[in-house]
């Protein structure tokens, strides 16, 4: 059973119990000791309340329950009654929305993060914020607002007794770094400056003694040092620029997953001519206006480097030629053990490029990895070899249209939740089982949590509570 193969991870990762960040115990999306409801509804919900905008997953240790938002204007971190949705206080946070780009995006996108003594908040327009489980702050750290392109989608993560937060951005600034989680003192921070906009958090991969940092990103992933910061071992076969799907590990291996572009062979041969031909006054560049096909999704600010609102020749030349580089699909990177460096050649277990989600995570469960993409549509894969046990079966009905939520499990069954409002729990074997299918009454684009038989499930401006 996965759930029980993850309780080592659990205790030996400084976690504590419940829901306790994005993604659940160590990212992974899989409950111990939970179980999915079925069979409820809006009406029979255990309880609804009101909340503050946001994308931010709820996270609950023991009968706290913690959410961040923004409202007036303002961001804030909130602490509910897990029992009861009753609030138990409130905190605001300084600082402004960083630059948002992306219209479905939020100023308040970070998951908490909680060790049972502390809770964890990471807001791009102030930085990282403490405080105790009765809202009393601890520590502020202020950190320089990151430009990324679409908007944060990061979250603070504890691994072994660490606060570690990843901010990939534009500018040759990006970094990974380790705190305190007492004093918020900086223990370690390593600079990645070849990263540009991610919305992956990082996950631990521990072997026996050997406990490593690995954060997915554009081009590869890397595996860190978890006492040192420093990087240990790269894999290629990653997008080039906006990997959002954090890493799966379990198995005995790890598991990464990218499709932003769809990978650089899809470049067309021409492309650095296409796009300069929009230089309508013939000044040799682009501006903003100019570049019709670079507005969307933040490609202009990728492809200007130096910041100055314009888009030359040099600039188009670099960025393709960065693209060019980009792979994507499913990949299975097998232990690495003491090795270093790139391990593209010598550790890759298998690869494909079939049912490949753009925003959400992969979850594994009995031996299979689920990825749910766009239209509701869920691809099975046998993590130990590869071989692709479904393609793109549909969840139901009402299952189709975006997934930003990535999917959680009890460890059998699966919960998937859509911008729709459609939250569907299936089970997978051979093929996929819809078990139930209900529709709340606003968007999901924050992945739910699951503690023992109780499903938390944010939509745009309310948290329900399903289950016992």
């Amino acid at each position: 059973m996965v759930a029980l193969a993850l309780m080592p991870w659990v205790a030996r990762s400084g976690e504590v119990g419940g829901w306790p960040q994005f993604h659940g115990p160590n990212g992974q999306g899989v409950a111990v000791g939970g179980s999915l409801p079925v069979g409820f509804g809006p009406e029979g919900a255990r309880w609804k309340v009101a909340v503050a905008a946001g994308h931010g997953s709820p996270v609950v240790v023991g009968e706290r329950l913690f959410l961040t938002g923004w409202e007036g204007g303002a961001a804030q971190m909130m602490c509910l009654d897990a029992a009861s949705g009753k609030v138990r206080w409130k905190a605001a946070v300084p600082g402004e929305a960083a630059a948002e780009v992306h219209p479905t995006g939020s100023p308040a996108a970070a998951t908490p993060a909680s060790d049972g003594e502390r809770v964890f908040g990471y807001f791009p327009g102030f930085g990282l914020m403490a405080w105790d489980m009765e809202g009393k702050e601890i520590w502020r750290r202020a950190l320089e607002v990151p430009l990324v392109v679409n908007g944060s989608g990061t979250s603070p993560m504890l691994a072994g007794g660490k606060l570690v937060l990843c901010v990939d951005q534009q500018g040759g600034k990006s970094y990974v770094m380790a705190l305190d989680p007492g004093d918020g003192r900086v223990l370690w921070r390593t600079e990645r400056p070849g990263a540009v906009s991610n919305y992956t958090t990082p996950v631990l991969w521990r072997r026996g003694e050997l406990a490593e940092l690995v954060v997915s990103g554009n081009l590869q992933a890397t595996g860190y040092d978890l006492t040192t910061g420093a990087a240990r071992w790269t894999v290629g076969g990653l997008e080039a620029v906006s990997v959002c799907p954090s890493p799966v590990v379990g198995e005995g291996a790890l598991y990464l997953m990218s499709r932003s572009l769809g990978g650089g062979a899809a470049l067309p041969a021409q492309m650095e001519a296409l796009l300069m031909a929009a230089d309508g006054d013939g000044d040799g560049r682009l501006s903003r206006s100019e570049a019709v096909p670079l507005q969307k999704d933040g490609g202009f600010d990728f492809f200007d480097r130096d910041r100055d609102g314009f888009v030359d020749k040099r600039e188009v030349a670099e960025a393709v030629a960065y693209l060019r580089r980009a792979d994507y699909g499913l990949v299975a990177l097998r232990d690495p053990a003491g090795a270093l460096g790139d391990l593209s050649d010598s550790h890759v277990q298998w690869r494909h490029q079939k049912g490949i989600a753009k925003v959400t995570s992969p979850v594994l469960v009995q031996g299979q990895l689920l990825v749910v993409q766009e239209g509701g549509m869920v691809t099975a894969t046998e993590a130990a070899t590869g071989r692709v046990v479904f393609e793109k079966a549909r969840l139901g009905p009402e299952g189709a249209g975006d997934y930003f939520a990535s999917p959680i499990s009890d460890g059998q069954r699966v919960c998937f939740c859509s911008l729709r409002g459609v939250v569907t729990i299936a089970e997978a074997g051979a093929e996929l089982k819809v078990c139930h299918q209900v529709k709340l009454d606003s968007p999901i684009a924050a992945t739910p949590a699951l503690v023992g038989k109780r499903l938390y499930v944010r939509t745009r401006d309310q948290l329900w509570a399903f289950g016992e």
